[in-house]
Protein backbone atom coordinates (compact mmCIF):
# COMPACT_ATOMS: atom_id res chain seq x y z
CA UNK A 1 0.00 0.00 0.00
CA UNK A 2 2.89 2.17 1.04
CA UNK A 3 4.38 1.65 -2.05
CA UNK A 4 1.66 2.66 -4.19
CA UNK A 5 1.32 6.06 -2.28
CA UNK A 6 4.94 6.46 -3.57
CA UNK A 7 4.39 6.42 -6.66
CA UNK A 8 1.49 7.91 -7.28
CA UNK A 9 3.00 10.86 -5.23
CA UNK A 10 6.00 10.68 -7.64
CA UNK A 11 3.34 10.79 -10.73
CA UNK A 12 1.63 13.48 -9.36
CA UNK A 13 4.83 15.81 -8.98
CA UNK A 14 6.40 14.84 -12.32
CA UNK A 15 2.63 15.76 -14.39
CA UNK A 16 2.58 18.74 -11.81
CA UNK A 17 6.35 19.67 -13.12
CA UNK A 18 5.88 18.96 -16.52
CA UNK A 19 2.61 21.12 -16.56
CA UNK A 20 4.11 23.96 -15.41
CA UNK A 21 6.88 23.68 -17.60
CA UNK A 22 4.76 24.00 -20.23
CA UNK A 23 2.68 26.65 -18.78
CA UNK A 24 6.05 28.66 -18.47
CA UNK A 25 6.92 27.70 -22.00
CA UNK A 26 4.02 29.08 -23.34
CA UNK A 27 3.85 32.39 -20.63
CA UNK A 28 7.35 33.02 -22.28
CA UNK A 29 6.89 32.64 -25.71
CA UNK A 30 3.73 35.06 -25.61
CA UNK A 31 5.43 38.06 -23.74
CA UNK A 32 9.25 37.35 -25.62
CA UNK A 33 11.00 40.33 -26.42
CA UNK A 34 12.23 40.35 -29.61
CA UNK A 35 16.05 41.96 -29.38
CA UNK A 36 17.59 42.47 -32.38
CA UNK A 37 21.00 40.32 -33.17
CA UNK A 38 22.75 43.68 -34.72
CA UNK A 39 22.58 45.11 -31.36
CA UNK A 40 25.31 41.94 -30.23
CA UNK A 41 27.31 43.12 -33.13
CA UNK A 42 27.74 46.75 -32.86
CA UNK A 43 28.62 45.78 -28.89
CA UNK A 44 31.12 43.97 -29.99
CA UNK A 45 32.90 46.79 -31.66
CA UNK A 46 32.42 49.43 -29.02
CA UNK A 47 35.68 49.84 -26.64
CA UNK A 48 33.69 48.18 -23.78
CA UNK A 49 34.38 50.32 -21.26
CA UNK A 50 31.58 51.57 -19.95
CA UNK A 51 32.24 54.88 -19.04
CA UNK A 52 28.40 57.01 -20.17
CA UNK A 53 30.52 59.32 -21.83
CA UNK A 54 28.16 58.27 -25.03
CA UNK A 55 25.21 59.68 -22.61
CA UNK A 56 23.82 55.95 -22.10
CA UNK A 57 24.19 53.80 -19.42
CA UNK A 58 27.06 51.93 -20.95
CA UNK A 59 28.38 50.10 -23.92
CA UNK A 60 24.80 48.16 -23.94
CA UNK A 61 22.96 51.04 -23.85
CA UNK A 62 24.52 52.92 -26.45
CA UNK A 63 24.32 50.05 -29.17
CA UNK A 64 20.47 49.71 -28.13
CA UNK A 65 20.21 53.13 -29.32
CA UNK A 66 22.65 52.77 -32.17
CA UNK A 67 20.31 49.91 -33.59
CA UNK A 68 16.78 51.48 -33.01
CA UNK A 69 17.46 55.00 -34.08
CA UNK A 70 17.07 56.10 -37.72
CA UNK A 71 19.23 58.85 -37.57
CA UNK A 72 22.93 58.02 -36.29
CA UNK A 73 24.30 61.03 -36.87
CA UNK A 74 23.89 62.58 -33.39
CA UNK A 75 25.34 59.19 -31.42
CA UNK A 76 29.22 59.30 -30.64
CA UNK A 77 31.28 56.81 -28.64
CA UNK A 78 33.90 59.41 -27.86
CA UNK A 79 36.17 56.65 -26.93
CA UNK A 80 36.03 54.80 -29.51
CA UNK A 81 36.29 58.06 -31.82
CA UNK A 82 35.19 57.64 -35.14
CA UNK A 83 36.53 54.43 -36.14
CA UNK A 84 34.80 52.94 -33.59
CA UNK A 85 31.50 54.98 -35.14
CA UNK A 86 32.07 53.91 -38.79
CA UNK A 87 32.66 49.70 -37.49
CA UNK A 88 29.43 50.71 -35.47
CA UNK A 89 27.36 51.67 -38.62
CA UNK A 90 28.97 49.51 -40.81
CA UNK A 91 26.97 46.99 -39.50
CA UNK A 92 23.44 48.99 -40.30
CA UNK A 93 24.54 49.53 -43.32
CA UNK A 94 25.04 52.46 -43.05
CA UNK A 95 27.55 56.10 -43.35
CA UNK A 96 28.70 57.58 -39.51
CA UNK A 97 29.95 61.05 -39.75
CA UNK A 98 33.20 61.88 -38.82
CA UNK A 99 33.71 64.36 -36.02
CA UNK A 100 36.50 65.98 -34.85
CA UNK A 101 38.19 65.18 -31.61
CA UNK A 102 37.41 66.53 -28.23
CA UNK A 103 39.89 67.10 -25.50
CA UNK A 104 39.28 68.11 -21.42
CA UNK A 105 40.45 71.66 -21.22
CA UNK A 106 40.73 73.51 -17.42
CA UNK A 107 39.74 76.60 -16.74
CA UNK A 108 40.88 77.61 -13.98
CA UNK A 109 45.12 78.81 -13.46
CA UNK A 110 44.67 80.41 -10.02
CA UNK A 111 47.81 78.40 -9.04
CA UNK A 112 49.27 79.61 -5.12
CA UNK A 113 51.42 82.08 -7.43
CA UNK A 114 48.59 83.80 -8.59
CA UNK A 115 45.28 82.83 -6.03
CA UNK A 116 46.68 83.17 -2.41
CA UNK A 117 45.30 81.01 -0.04
CA UNK A 118 43.06 83.01 2.55
CA UNK A 119 42.33 79.52 5.00
CA UNK A 120 43.25 76.05 5.30
CA UNK A 121 40.74 73.15 4.67
CA UNK A 122 41.41 69.83 6.67
CA UNK A 123 38.28 67.73 5.97
CA UNK A 124 38.43 65.02 3.53
CA UNK A 125 40.11 64.88 0.55
CA UNK A 126 36.84 65.64 -1.72
CA UNK A 127 35.86 68.49 -4.39
CA UNK A 128 32.46 68.14 -3.67
CA UNK A 129 32.53 67.57 0.04
CA UNK A 130 34.71 70.54 0.59
CA UNK A 131 32.41 72.73 -1.77
CA UNK A 132 29.00 71.83 0.07
CA UNK A 133 30.88 72.98 3.11
CA UNK A 134 32.57 76.71 2.33
CA UNK A 135 33.52 78.33 -0.86
CA UNK A 136 36.76 77.88 -1.23
CA UNK A 137 40.71 78.38 0.90
CA UNK A 138 41.14 81.57 -1.50
CA UNK A 139 38.99 84.54 -2.30
CA UNK A 140 37.83 83.12 -5.58
CA UNK A 141 34.86 81.53 -4.92
CA UNK A 142 34.68 80.08 -8.95
CA UNK A 143 38.38 78.10 -8.25
CA UNK A 144 39.68 74.87 -8.20
CA UNK A 145 40.21 73.44 -5.33
CA UNK A 146 42.78 70.91 -6.63
CA UNK A 147 41.28 68.06 -4.31
CA UNK A 148 41.27 65.17 -7.13
CA UNK A 149 37.48 64.31 -7.62
CA UNK A 150 38.11 64.78 -11.41
CA UNK A 151 41.17 62.55 -11.11
CA UNK A 152 39.53 59.80 -9.24
CA UNK A 153 36.91 59.18 -11.42
CA UNK A 154 39.24 59.02 -15.06
CA UNK A 155 39.46 55.09 -16.41
CA UNK A 156 42.26 56.48 -18.69
CA UNK A 157 45.09 57.98 -16.23
CA UNK A 158 44.14 61.19 -18.68
CA UNK A 159 44.32 63.48 -15.69
CA UNK A 160 46.54 64.67 -12.73
CA UNK A 161 47.02 67.26 -9.83
CA UNK A 162 50.42 69.15 -10.67
CA UNK A 163 51.87 69.42 -7.27
CA UNK A 164 53.51 72.66 -7.46
CA UNK A 165 50.43 74.88 -9.29
CA UNK A 166 47.87 72.38 -7.01
CA UNK A 167 45.28 72.80 -10.37
CA UNK A 168 44.64 69.39 -12.52
CA UNK A 169 46.57 68.75 -15.77
CA UNK A 170 44.83 67.15 -18.64
CA UNK A 171 46.71 64.41 -20.54
CA UNK A 172 45.46 65.11 -24.47
CA UNK A 173 46.95 61.72 -25.70
CA UNK A 174 45.12 60.11 -22.79
CA UNK A 175 42.24 61.58 -22.58
CA UNK A 176 38.68 60.53 -24.62
CA UNK A 177 36.37 63.24 -23.45
CA UNK A 178 34.56 61.02 -21.89
CA UNK A 179 33.06 63.68 -20.11
CA UNK A 180 33.53 62.08 -16.57
CA UNK A 181 35.49 64.55 -14.87
CA UNK A 182 33.24 67.56 -15.94
CA UNK A 183 30.46 65.78 -13.96
CA UNK A 184 32.59 65.51 -11.03
CA UNK A 185 33.80 68.70 -10.80
CA UNK A 186 31.83 70.44 -8.61
CA UNK A 187 33.25 73.95 -9.71
CA UNK A 188 32.27 73.27 -13.56
CA UNK A 189 35.70 73.95 -14.26
CA UNK A 190 36.06 71.71 -16.73
CA UNK A 191 35.33 71.74 -20.28
CA UNK A 192 35.46 69.50 -23.59
CA UNK A 193 36.91 71.59 -26.77
CA UNK A 194 38.15 70.50 -29.96
CA UNK A 195 41.62 69.53 -30.03
CA UNK A 196 41.91 71.76 -33.20
CA UNK A 197 44.72 71.02 -35.62
CA UNK A 198 47.66 70.05 -34.70
CA UNK A 199 46.40 70.40 -31.08
CA UNK A 200 46.04 73.97 -31.57
CA UNK A 201 43.71 75.46 -28.69
CA UNK A 202 42.72 79.04 -27.63
CA UNK A 203 40.25 79.30 -24.64
CA UNK A 204 39.66 81.42 -21.30
CA UNK A 205 40.89 79.75 -18.39
CA UNK A 206 38.86 81.35 -15.94
CA UNK A 207 35.16 81.21 -14.72
CA UNK A 208 35.65 83.95 -12.16
CA UNK A 209 31.90 85.76 -12.44
CA UNK A 210 32.73 88.48 -9.99
CA UNK A 211 33.26 92.40 -10.91
CA UNK A 212 36.77 92.95 -12.46
CA UNK A 213 38.73 94.59 -9.33
CA UNK A 214 36.76 91.88 -7.31
CA UNK A 215 38.15 89.31 -9.68
CA UNK A 216 41.58 90.76 -10.13
CA UNK A 217 42.19 91.06 -5.97
CA UNK A 218 41.32 87.67 -5.60
CA UNK A 219 43.88 86.10 -8.71
CA UNK A 220 45.86 88.09 -10.63
CA UNK A 221 45.27 85.74 -13.56
CA UNK A 222 41.16 86.59 -13.25
CA UNK A 223 39.45 87.59 -15.74
CA UNK A 224 38.23 90.95 -15.15
CA UNK A 225 35.43 91.41 -18.09
CA UNK A 226 37.21 94.55 -19.89
CA UNK A 227 35.81 93.11 -23.48
CA UNK A 228 39.09 93.92 -24.82
CA UNK A 229 39.05 90.08 -26.64
CA UNK A 230 36.05 91.05 -27.55
CA UNK A 231 36.63 94.13 -29.54
CA UNK A 232 39.68 92.48 -31.28
CA UNK A 233 38.11 89.34 -31.92
CA UNK A 234 37.19 89.54 -35.89
CA UNK A 235 35.26 86.56 -35.90
CA UNK A 236 32.92 87.68 -33.49
CA UNK A 237 33.92 84.56 -31.34
CA UNK A 238 34.01 86.11 -27.92
CA UNK A 239 30.99 86.63 -25.63
CA UNK A 240 31.19 88.77 -22.63
CA UNK A 241 28.74 87.61 -19.92
CA UNK A 242 28.89 88.58 -15.98
CA UNK A 243 31.61 89.82 -16.31
CA UNK A 244 33.36 86.87 -18.32
CA UNK A 245 34.38 86.18 -21.54
CA UNK A 246 34.37 83.18 -23.50
CA UNK A 247 35.65 81.74 -26.66
CA UNK A 248 33.61 79.66 -29.08
CA UNK A 249 35.82 77.15 -30.44
CA UNK A 250 33.15 76.57 -33.31
CA UNK A 251 33.35 80.29 -34.64
CA UNK A 252 37.42 81.14 -33.02
CA UNK A 253 40.08 80.72 -36.38
CA UNK A 254 43.00 80.63 -33.98
CA UNK A 255 43.93 84.35 -34.88
CA UNK A 256 45.34 84.79 -31.32
CA UNK A 257 44.44 88.49 -31.54
CA UNK A 258 42.50 88.20 -28.14
CA UNK A 259 45.31 86.40 -26.39
CA UNK A 260 47.41 89.87 -27.23
CA UNK A 261 45.04 92.18 -26.12
CA UNK A 262 44.18 90.33 -22.72
CA UNK A 263 45.57 92.39 -19.77
CA UNK A 264 45.98 89.87 -17.29
CA UNK A 265 46.70 86.65 -19.32
CA UNK A 266 43.17 84.65 -18.67
CA UNK A 267 43.41 83.88 -22.53
CA UNK A 268 45.78 80.75 -22.90
CA UNK A 269 46.82 79.66 -26.31
CA UNK A 270 48.31 75.89 -26.54
CA UNK A 271 50.54 74.52 -28.90
CA UNK A 272 50.99 77.51 -31.39
CA UNK A 273 55.01 78.22 -31.87
CA UNK A 274 56.61 81.04 -30.12
CA UNK A 275 55.68 84.42 -31.74
CA UNK A 276 58.17 86.29 -33.97
CA UNK A 277 59.37 89.75 -31.91
CA UNK A 278 57.93 92.45 -33.47
CA UNK A 279 60.11 95.45 -35.05
CA UNK A 280 59.10 98.28 -31.98
CA UNK A 281 59.23 95.60 -29.51
CA UNK A 282 63.35 94.71 -30.69
CA UNK A 283 63.74 98.53 -30.83
CA UNK A 284 62.83 98.97 -27.49
CA UNK A 285 64.77 96.30 -26.22
CA UNK A 286 68.15 98.07 -28.24
CA UNK A 287 67.54 101.02 -26.85
CA UNK A 288 67.30 99.85 -23.06
CA UNK A 289 70.50 97.91 -23.68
Amino acid sequence: MSYSIIIYTVLILSSLGVLLAVILYLVAQKFKVYEDPRIDEVEAVLPGVNCGGCGFPGCRGFAEAFVNTDDISTLFCPVGGNETSAAAAKVLGKEAVEKEPMVAVIRCSGSPDHRPKTSDYNGASSCKLATSLYAGDTGCQYGCLGLGDCVAVCDFDAIYIDKKTELPVVDSGKCTACGACITACPKNIIELRKKGPKEKRIFVSCVNKDKGGIAKKSCEVACIGCGKCVKACPFDAIILENFLAYIDYEKCKLCRKCVEVCPTGAIHELNFPPRKKRVEDVKQVEKTE
